[in-house]
C-alpha cells in the first residue's frame, strides 16, 4: 500500500512538473488575459444581454486583437525611442527625488528602484526586440485566453466555489472576497483610471509637439506610474510639459496644453470620477497597494503589479482571522 502511494505521488509530481514547464513560459500573457477579462467583464455582461454571450465575447476579443496588433506595430516602430525617453525621465525624476533629505531606509529603497527599474526595463526591451516571434506567440495566447475567460466566466466562478473545502469554507470565502476587493480597487479603479490618464497625456504631448511619439508614450507610462503614488500624480507630468512649452517661448501652446490637461487629466477628472472609483476602493489600504505594486514588480516583473497587492491583501485577511481565532481561544480558556 505504501509502495502504491509512493508511486502515485511520484507520478503526480512528474505531471505537475511537466505542466509547470509547459505553462510557465506563457504564464504572463495568461495573467494579463485574465486581468483584462476581469476589467472588461461588466461590459461583456451588459453586451451579452443584447447579442448573446459568445457574440459579445467574440466582439470584444476582436477589438482586443486589433489593439494588440496595433500595439505590436507601435512596439516595433517606437520601442527604442520610448526606451531612451523613459530612461531619461526616470533618471531625472530619481535625481530630483534623491535631493531631498529622506530617511535612510526610504533613500536606500529609492536608490534601489532607480537602479533596478531601468535595468529591468532594458532586459524586457532587449528580450522582446530580438524575439518578436516570442512576443507574437504570447499575444496569440493572451487573445485566446481572454476569449476563453469571457465565455466561461460564470462556469469558472462556479468551479472555483465548488472546489472550496467544507471544513474551512468560511475562511476560503473571506480570502476570495479579499481578492475581489483588491482587484476592484487596483484594476477597475486605479489601473483603468491611470491608463486613461496616461493615454490622454501621451496624446497631449504629441499633439502639442512637446516630444516625439516615443517620448509621448514614455510620458504616458510615467503618468500611469505617478498616479499610483500618494500626493504625486499625473498633474506633475503635464505641468512639466507646460513649463517646457512656456520656457521655450510657446506661451499660447503652454496655456492651451494646461487647459487641455486640467480638463482631461487632472484635477477635473479627479473630482468627477474619483467619487465613483472611491466606492470600489473601500477597504483597500493605500499603503498595501503601494508596497504591493512596487514589491510585486521587483519580485515578479510586470505581472507583479497584480500579484503583489493581491498577495498582501490575502496576508492581511489571514492575519485578521488568526487574531480572531486567538482572541476566541483566549476567551474560551478564561
Amino acid at each position: 500500500m505504501e509502495l502504491e502511494a509512493a508511486v502515485w505521488l511520484s507520478i503526480s509530481l512528474i505531471v505537475l512538473y511537466l505542466v509547470w514547464e509547459t505553462v510557465s513560459p506563457i504564464i504572463s500573457p495568461i495573467i494579463i488575459a485574465l486581468t483584462l477579462a476581469y476589467i472588461l467583464y461588466p461590459l461583456h455582461e451588459r453586451l451579452a444581454r443584447r447579442i448573446g454571450n459568445r457574440v459579445s465575447a467574440f466582439t470584444i476579443t476582436g477589438i482586443l486583437t486589433v489593439l494588440t496588433f496595433l500595439f505590436m506595430i507601435g512596439y516595433a516602430l517606437w520601442i527604442n525611442d520610448v526606451k531612451e525617453s523613459l530612461a531619461y525621465y526616470i533618471d531625472a525624476f530619481f535625481r530630483w527625488l534623491l535631493e531631498f533629505h529622506l530617511p535612510l531606509a526610504i533613500y536606500d529603497l529609492i536608490q534601489r528602484l532607480a537602479e533596478d527599474i531601468p535595468r529591468r526595463f532594458e532586459q524586457y526591451v532587449l528580450g522582446y526586440t530580438y524575439s518578436l516571434p516570442k512576443l507574437s506567440l504570447q499575444a496569440i495566447v493572451m487573445v485566446f485566453a481572454f476569449y476563453g475567460a469571457l465565455v466561461n466566466a460564470r462556469g469558472l466562478g462556479e468551479e472555483v466555489y465548488s472546489l472550496l473545502p467544507e471544513e474551512n469554507r468560511e475562511l476560503a470565502l473571506k480570502l476570495i472576497r479579499s481578492t475581489e476587493r483588491t482587484l476592484h480597487g487596483i484594476l477597475r479603479g486605479w489601473l483603468a483610471f491611470s491608463i486613461l490618464k496616461g493615454t490622454t497625456v501621451a496624446i497631449g504631448f504629441y499633439i502639442f509637439s512637446i516630444s516625439s511619439a516615443g517620448g509621448a508614450i514614455a510620458a504616458g507610462i510615467f503618468t500611469v506610474i505617478f498616479e499610483l503614488l500618494p500626493v504625486i500624480g499625473g498633474w506633475m507630468i503635464w505641468l512639466a510639459g507646460a513649463i517646457y512649452l512656456f520656457t521655450s517661448g510657446h506661451v499660447p501652446a503652454a496655456l492651451a496644453f494646461s487647459a487641455y490637461s486640467a480638463v482631461f487629466v487632472s484635477p477635473v477628472p479627479d473630482y468627477l470620477l474619483r467619487s465613483k472609483l472611491g466606492k470600489r476602493e473601500t477597504g483597500i489600504n493605500s499603503l498595501i497597494s503601494l508596497v504591493g505594486i512596487f514589491g510585486g514588480y521587483l519580485a515578479f516583473g510586470i505581472v507583479g503589479i497584480i500579484l503583489g497587492p493581491v498577495a498582501l491583501s490575502l496576508l492581511g485577511t489571514l492575519l485578521e482571522e488568526w487574531k480572531k481565532t486567538k482572541e476566541l481561544r483566549a476567551g474560551t480558556s478564561s
